[in-house]
């Protein structure tokens, strides 16, 4: 079993929700899309108000190479496009469509073919088409990195199966549920890349998983349970033993990595045409009446999830999308489920400290993956000292949250990192 690398925690599971099988919510009344769904650009708008649009169609074109398409993830009529309330920039531009309560497909979708007689800029181009992004989280174009530079070398996928963030299982069930399906679009992108080795990262606390995948015939590397384990970096170091340089990306140490959600997608879109129109996504908290792994549809409001998990306990004290170390809390109810959505979490007893003084203990030195001085960058920024924070790598903070979670100060220091991070981009605009 593979130790891992230096720095991370070991939070609290609660990964009950590992033995719930995935249950498909039927599709809502109403959608709300946005059109930024991904890193890079917004999407540009196909449709207007009064539209009729079917599952699976285009209604947002990608806006150059950092960029995703999307799609209708029901039938129905465009009744706007507004500014709407997104789960992760506050608000953005969404289509708002109104089901027409039809399971109307656009008729180029699900028409089997065999990937295999594909090429890989064929492949490439299905998956960009399909609107396929990393669904681990960071919701980075697939298709941007399938299409690594020439002069970069890859010799190893990566398939991340790790899930490393406590609660969630929706990559767990999918493994167990799937496990032939990402195995399958795993070789798509295997064959796109032209690679040799592929790896299914798997931690040791999901026996069950890879036992499936080692019985597929595959290489799983088994990882000691860690957080944040599931990093893109950190999963490198573990399995590889290279360091990805500072400012760097996996592909200048020969690498690349998917999400094993990323995989799933990217084979139903080569062989039955289909777009990213829905994902699983892990329900759970003291604040739901019933905690689920959910396929939902991409644009469905949060509160419809909730209902069909049969509501909540009582009023929530704190709404979160994502994981409970790195997800954001949320203001409304309203907000959607998008792409990169892996959790929505329910708590009616969230722990809120009022953050204290620093005493100086390093915890969060020690805890930090990423080897960086989480006390000193967050000095300097607190004090406006911005280019020192820059100095001292503020960029390379990765926001998985070990700095606050081990602080006796209850200081809240990705806050403070985030802050950081938006002035040196705003100010290199100027």
């Amino acid at each position: 079993m593979l130790s891992g690398f230096a720095g991370g925690v070991h939070p609290s599971e609660n990964k009950e929700t590992g033995e719930c099988t995935i249950e498909v919510m039927p599709a809502p009344k109403k959608v709300y899309i946005p059109f930024s769904q991904h890193t890079g650009k917004p999407a540009i708008p196909l449709v207007k108000k009064g539209d009729d649009v079917k599952i699976g169609m285009k209604i947002g074109e990608a806006d150059g190479l950092i960029s995703a398409s999307v799609h209708a993830s029901i039938s129905g009529k465009v009744i706007d496009i507004v500014d709407h309330p997104h789960p992760v920039i506050g608000s953005a531009c969404s289509c708002i469509i109104e089901s027409s309560d039809t399971e109307e497909w656009v008729k180029e979708v699900n028409a089997e073919r065999d990937p295999a007689s594909l090429t890989g800029k064929q492949l490439v181009d299905v998956i960009k088409e399909a609107g396929i992004v990393g669904l681990g989280g960071a919701a980075f174009p697939t298709h941007v990195k399938l299409s690594p530079p020439k002069e970069k070398r890859i010799d190893t996928l990566l398939i991340n199966g790790c899930e490393c963030e406590p609660v969630l299982t929706a990559d767990h069930r999918l493994m167990l549920e799937h496990a032939a399906t990402i195995i399958e679009g795993a070789k798509i992108f295997q064959r796109i890349l032209d690679v040799q080795n592929l790896i299914f990262a798997i931690e040791d606390n999901k026996k069950d998983a890879v036992a499936t995948f080692k019985q597929e015939g595959v290489s799983v590397a088994e990882l000691k349970t860690k957080y944040p384990q599931g990093a893109e970096k950190q999963l490198i170091k573990a399995i590889l033993k290279r360091e990805v340089p500072r400012g760097g990306l996996p592909m200048d140490v020969g690498c690349v990595v998917h999400n094993v959600g990323t995989c799933h997608a990217a084979l139903i879109a080569a062989k039955y045409g289909r777009p990213l129109i829905d994902r699983v996504v892990t329900v759970a908290g003291d604040g739901v009446k019933e905690s689920k792994n959910v396929l939902v549809r991409i644009g469905t409001p949060v509160k419809s999830v909730i209902d069909f998990c049969n509501g909540y306990v009582s009023q929530p004290e704190r709404v979160i999308l994502g994981g409970p170390m790195m997800g954001i809390a949320q203001y409304s109810d309203d907000v959607p489920v998008i792409k990169g959505t892996s959790g929505i979490l329910i708590w009616n007893n969230a722990r809120i400290s009022e953050e204290g003084p620093c005493v100086r203990c390093a915890a969060c030195v020690d805890a930090c993956p990423m080897g960086l001085m989480p006390t000193e960058i967050c000095g300097f920024v607190k004090n406006k000292n911005i280019d020192m924070a820059n100095a001292y790598g503020v960029l390379d903070c990765i926001e998985c949250g070990c700095c606050a979670y081990e602080c006796p100060a209850a200081i809240p220091l990705v806050h403070y990192f985030k802050y950081g991070k938006s002035e040196i981009w705003r100010r290199s605009k100027k």
